[in-house]
């Protein structure tokens, strides 16, 4: 029997708290994000300093009572097993950088 995937709502997601793979709560999430010419979902959370910020769909580990992040070098592991990533401009190799979740060329000394 083939395993059945759960679905996640938007309605189930906001105002559940998001904790990180040691255990500390990082804050409740406020809504859930698309960024336009890109695929994937973030969600937007936001801490008790009113704070806001995206987390990518790609770092969650669970979703059930609180939405449960990965470890941080899981998530720059399988950004490191995307396809290589060349930059646009001058064809040389990208690097992803997890703490702004975008490509950035060293050569060009820019993101893309």
């Amino acid at each position: 029997m083939a395993e059945q995937k759960e679905t996640v709502t938007r309605d189930k997601l906001v105002g559940m708290q998001v904790i990180d793979a040691q255990g500390h709560v990082l804050g409740a999430v406020k809504d859930v994000a698309f960024t336009v010419g890109k695929v994937g979902v973030s969600l937007c959370v936001e801490n008790k300093k009113g704070e806001s910020r995206n987390i990518a769909w790609e770092e969650v580990q669970a979703v059930g009572d609180f939405v449960v992040l990965k470890l941080v070098t899981q998530v720059a592991a399988q950004a490191e097993q995307k396809a290589q990533q060349t930059c646009p401009t001058c064809k040389g190799p990208l690097s992803f950088i997890q703490q702004y979740q975008r490509w950035y060329c060293y050569k060009c000394q820019k993101y893309v």
